[in-house]
């Protein structure tokens, strides 16, 4: 038995003693590789938990005896790997770590991988889209990738910036076990946007010295178009990174644009807009078949509490006083 408790128990994807589907199974939402147990009187016992999130997965993945895998190249997908308890053998490339509680794995997705779990070795993955991340790099650092994205195989989690990023990852988890708001299409996509530029933030990778340089403030013509999209579909779970998208500019270009003409950050615009489309759905005839959060969820809000005193702030009154005009 693991000596950790099993994390995303709810999100069982398969449990088996048979290595082959052992193997059939992880290679289904993973790569296919080779699978075997270092000694052959070892039992196999794996358990694989797993919770999509948009282009980002949360797994559990638990072998229950000392195993070798061999991946090679993952290609399409980073796949971050932290032991819970036990240690694992790490060789990308030419490059090995030793891993273990306080050391995590980032493989090079266009370099061999070679892998041994040791006995009682449980792992939580994150698996990022490869894609999706060097979108997302490109908006951080204002252009595009000349090169693919390369990590530093082991990250060491005992530094501020990687505990902070871990943390991020444990109350995703632990949101998802208590079945909280995390499966909604609005928090997941603000989630999955926070896991993808914290590690690239706190993990170092050959564009790590590009974030941060100066970058001149957006133009007001893409201010208008974030505007625009913003008061198009203000019910849609935009993030930041949507808005730069759709302006063509880089996250950090938008927000300084938005605080240089419009006085504001792009999430408070969007957020303003809401509040006024609440507004106007409460002082219609829809209040009289739709209660207040109804209304609220409508209108992209996920939290009533936050959503009561920014409407308070933004009209000077509560949501409920407005229905009673």
């Amino acid at each position: 038995m693991s000596p950790v408790a099993e994390l995303l128990s709810a999100h069982n994807l398969f449990r088996t003693s048979n290595l082959d589907q052992a193997r059939d199974e992880v290679a289904r939402v993973f790569c296919p590789h080779a699978l075997t147990t270092t000694s052959a009187d070892q039992q196999l016992n794996t358990v694989h938990n797993r919770v999509t999130l948009g282009d980002v997965t949360l797994n559990y993945l638990d072998y229950g005896a000392e195993v070798k895998i061999t991946p090679g190249e993952l290609q399409s997908f980073f796949l971050v790997q932290m032991p819970l308890a036990g240690s694992a053998e790490i060789y990308s490339g030419k490059e090995h770590v030793h891993s273990d509680v306080n050391v995590a794995s980032i493989p090079n997705p266009l370099e061999k991988l070679d892998m041994l779990w040791h006995n009682d070795n449980p792992q939580l993955l994150v698996y990022i889209s490869r894609t999706t991340l060097e979108e997302r790099l490109e908006d951080l650092i204002g252009r595009e990738l000349h090169l693919p994205v390369k990590f530093d195989l082991g990250m060491d989690l005992t530094t501020a910036q990687a505990r902070s990023w871990r943390t991020l990852v444990d109350t995703l988890v632990a949101d998802v076990d208590r079945g909280g708001l995390t499966m909604h299409t609005g928090v997941r996509n603000q989630f999955q946007d926070l896991i993808i530029s914290g590690l690239l933030l706190s993990q170092h990778h050959n564009y790590s010295e590009s974030i941060g340089t100066k970058i001149e403030p957006a133009a007001p013509r893409s201010v208008r178009l974030a505007m625009a999209a913003c008061e198009e579909n203000p019910e849609e779970p935009l993030t930041v990174t949507d808005m730069a998208r759709v302006a063509g500019v880089s996250i950090r270009s938008l927000q300084d644009g938005f605080k240089k003409y419009v006085g504001m950050s792009p999430t408070d615009y969007l957020r303003d807009i809401r509040l006024v489309r609440v507004r106007e759905d409460l002082l219609s005839e829809r209040s009289v078949n739709s209660s207040i959060s109804d209304i609220a969820f409508s209108w992209g809000f996920t939290h009533l509490g936050r959503f009561a005193k920014s409407y308070q702030e933004r009209f000077g009154e509560l949501p409920s006083e407005t229905v009673r005009k």
